[in-house]
Formats: structure tokens, sequence, C-alpha cells
């Protein structure tokens, strides 16, 4: 799976300002809406549940929120950079503002635990994530999303 599959250019956001995960799952749903006839509050609330079972930020200023949902048919991905920080929960204690969210079918059974670990792999590394605090608009952060990730990949 590259990540060219899991994300297109329209679900990349530079610069969301949004004061907590509620806002930030809300400005997702709706987008989830617009682009793939999905309903935000079913979006919403399974992202709000999943959080509830324990946060999914990784440390480093990185949350990696997912959620399975009906009418999902394949895995979606939506990158956020945060203008400002906001609270995740994270173990370190750190605000979040690198947001790659995952939506997934309800049966993706191992397909969704290897999209999982694959961006959670990508933004392991310090240097993409750099480079992805320092870039400017979503053209620049889909590039070094998928550009860079699919040909290491290959």
């Amino acid at each position: 799976m590259e990540f060219s599959e899991l994300i297109g250019q329209d679900n990349v956001v530079a610069g969301l300002k949004v004061a907590s995960c509620k806002q930030l799952f809300q400005d997702i749903s709706n987008r989830a809406r617009d682009l793939y006839d999905l309903d935000p509050r079913a979006v919403c609330e399974g992202l709000m549940e999943r959080e509830k079972l324990g946060s999914t930020a990784m440390g480093n200023g990185i949350a990696i929120p997912h959620a399975r949902l009906a009418g999902v048919n394949k895995i979606v991905g939506f990158f956020a950079k945060l203008d400002k920080p906001i609270d995740f929960e994270a173990a370190d204690g750190l605000g979040v503002d690198l947001v790659f969210v995952l939506l997934v079918p309800e049966d993706s059974g191992t397909q969704h635990l290897r999209a999982l670990a694959k961006v959670s792999r990508l933004l392991r590394d310090q240097e993409i994530c750099l480079k992805l605090r320092a870039g400017g608009d979503k053209t620049a952060l889909y590039a070094l999303l998928t550009d860079q990730n699919d040909a290491k990949a290959a």
C-alpha cells in the first residue's frame, strides 16, 4: 500500500486552527462528508469513542486517531498540520500539532493494522516531521507525505 493510496491532496490541511480534539474531529468529519459522503456525526463519534479507549498520541507532537466505520469502503487518510498544538493527553505531556487520521472499513482486519504501522513509521522519522512542520501549503505537505515515502516503499 502506497501513501498516495491512503491520502489524496484534498485530504491534507496546513495550518488548521482548532482548540481541541473535538474541534479537530468535527473538522475532519466535515471533510469526510464533503469528499466521501460519510455521515459526519458517525465519523466524529467514531474518532471520539476510539480516543476514549486511550490517547492515539504517539508523543513528540504526533497523533494518529483512527476509527472503524460503516460506509467506509477503503482506508482513507487525512493529514493536518495544526496552527497551534492541542492537548491529546499524550504520555509525554506535549501538545499535538501533526495529526494523521485514518478512517477504515468495519471489516478491514490486518489491512487496518498495516496502514497504522505505515503511518507510524513515517511519523517516527524526525527528519520528515521537521520538514512537515516547516512545510508550507497543502501541496508541499502532500508531496512530503507521498513522494518520498512511495519512493522508499518501491
